[in-house]
């Protein structure tokens, strides 16, 4: 089971301008989303690099990289080891991306075409721009017929299309990224894999609806899925009361612990069951 498409009016608009309203939408629904939806056709900012060009010009990259630096610095008053500010800034692209590509999908059951050079990110704060193109969808869907629109057969089609995509967007990425993080392909594709459930489960919880968000990431990877080495793998932890709360752990990391040690992330293998209750009764989620 999936969350609940809702589908907007099809009047005759663009396939790029319903895949706008898509992601305008969302980013109002994610607070730790920073993004903006940019026009089709415009260009990229000064100060700005789109996937494309983080992936392909080392120069780029590493202004990306030293920026997550000060960043560091700034909100924690340490300087991170090299491969940590290149965790750090990988996973922040890989989870913007995977939430971009993955929230039309949980909302309206379509799925965005987002090539890298259509999302776009801010080399000083990190912020993101997309700019909106066609989508895929399913043959009950109202803009079925619109140009630039690709209709698939049935769900599981509309998920191969969605870990496609995914993929195929990150994949330069991460070859690129990879002297940087100092972590081989598996490694790589695991954090990819953790990044995109982890957004399908925060748009869960920001809708209300955390357990059918959990449902829907675990649909969207059941298990080892090439190139994603792991599933969700989500699995409950039982609380005061007897009530119960999803969790699961990543199978790459984001390295914050070395910023943080008393911090690890809530799904970081370092972080135990008791320490996760801890966080969820007390604090909330984390």
């Amino acid at each position: 089971m999936t969350l609940a498409p809702v589908y907007p009016p099809a009047p005759a608009v663009s396939s790029s301008a319903l895949t706008g309203s898509a992601l305008g939408r969302l980013a109002a629904l994610c607070p730790a989303l920073q993004a903006r939806v940019a026009e089709p056709g415009s260009r990229t900012p000064q100060g700005w690099a789109d996937g494309a060009e983080l992936a392909g010009r080392p120069e780029f990259l590493d202004a990306l990289l030293a920026a997550e630096t000060l960043r560091v610095e700034h909100d924690h008053g340490r300087t991170p080891r090299p491969d940590v500010a290149a965790s750090r800034a990988l996973h922040g692209y890989l989870w913007s991306v995977g939430l971009l590509m993955s929230g039309p999908w949980c909302l309206e059951r379509r799925v965005p075409r987002l090539r890298p050079q259509d999302v776009r990110v801010s080399l000083t704060t990190g912020a993101f721009a997309v700019v909106p193109g066609g989508f895929a969808c399913l043959p009950g869907d109202p803009a079925a017929g619109l140009p630039g629109v690709r209709v698939l057969p049935h769900e599981g089609a509309l998920r191969a299309e969605l870990r496609a995509g995914f993929a195929g967007h990150v994949g330069p990425l991460l070859a690129a990224i990879a002297p940087r993080v100092r972590r081989g392909p598996r490694a790589l594709w695991g954090m990819a894999g953790d990044d995109l459930v982890s957004g399908v489960w925060y748009l869960g919880r920001m809708l209300g609806e955390e357990e059918r968000g959990v449902r829907a990431a675990s649909e969207l990877l059941p298990g080892p899925v090439p190139p994603f080495p792991g599933g969700a793998d989500f699995r409950p932890l039982t609380g005061r009361e007897g009530r119960t709360y999803p969790t699961r752990t990543r199978a790459g990391c984001c390295l914050h612990y070395t910023i943080r040690p008393a911090e690890a992330c809530a799904t970081c293998p370092r972080t135990g069951d008791a320490e996760r209750l801890r966080r969820i009764e007390g604090h909330g989620p984390c």
